[in-house]
């Protein structure tokens, strides 16, 4: 072999050996999704919004704003509940840093009027937890047309709360074991075919009605389509938890300044 071809041969080897050595940087430097500390999130779950509480499941349109100004204020990221899902499901990367996440169930006309303004205004997302039996047919729920137009704001997506929000517990002591099977299977089955008839969004999530579930509850769902699932426990919500039965925080209208302050420290880790 020639001077000149052995020359081209060492070049060549130290390229490749330099070549190998960046390619098993890249692979033990890169993030492995699951690897290192869990992180735990927040969710927070509203129900209704009004001039003034009328009851403990509405806060004041003023105390949800301030409640917005305090997580922008503070540094945390309101990010999607589908974000959060990935990432407990083990098939997403991790949250961001206090990261929380905002829910609204049922359905109420004031979700439209009060908060679809603010989280506008603050530019954050929203997962509203529909039941549709009441849509467009209750006078305190919202139309198909409001969903519509929230949904393609971006800012909200839509997903299941059983269609007509039954009391698990109550109707499995009313009906016969067939029955009832048959009454679980409608509420998780309806409620997913005609959401996503209406509005052309896929669902996924369920929001426990009561915050009820059991592990035949939880079959049932998986066998329905759904992957993730969320009950009425203050937790804060991470890959440790069965993705069927993840905790949320339900805000009151007491929830203010510090007090809001404080919930959120104890429910992010």
């Amino acid at each position: 072999m020639g001077r000149r071809a052995l020359w081209r041969r060492v070049g060549m080897g130290k390229r490749v050996s330099r070549f190998r050595a960046l390619l098993l940087v890249v692979f033990f430097a890169a993030p492995a999704w699951g690897s290192g500390t869990e992180q735990r999130v927040p969710i927070l779950l509203y129900h209704r919004f009004g001039l003034v509480a009328r009851n403990a499941m509405t806060v004041r349109t003023a105390v949800f704003a301030e409640q917005l100004g305090y997580l922008k204020s503070h540094g945390y990221r309101v990010i999607p509940l589908r974000e959060l899902v990935a990432y407990i499901r083990g098939v997403g990367p991790p949250t961001p840093p206090h990261a929380v996440v905002i829910t609204a169930d049922d359905g109420h006309q004031s979700v439209y009027t009060d908060l679809f303004p603010l989280i506008r205004q603050y530019h954050v997302p929203v997962t509203l937890f529909i039941y549709p039996s009441a849509i467009s047919r209750a006078s305190y729920a919202l139309t198909w047309n409001e969903l519509r137009t929230m949904h393609g704001s971006g800012l909200v997506d839509i997903q299941s709360h059983t269609y007509w929000h039954p009391n698990f517990r109550t109707e499995k002591k009313r009906l016969l074991p067939q029955a009832y099977a048959k009454f679980v299977a409608m509420q998780l089955e309806k409620s997913k075919a005609m959401l996503d008839k209406k509005l052309g969004t896929p669902v996924n999530m369920l929001a426990w009605p009561y915050g009820i579930y059991d592990d035949d509850l939880i079959k049932e769902a998986v066998a329905a389509g759904y992957v993730a699932a969320f009950t009425m426990v203050s937790a804060p919500a991470g890959p440790a938890n069965n993705a069927m039965a993840l905790p949320r925080c339900l805000i009151t209208d007491q929830d203010t300044g510090g007090t809001f302050g404080r919930l959120l420290k104890r429910n992010s880790r």
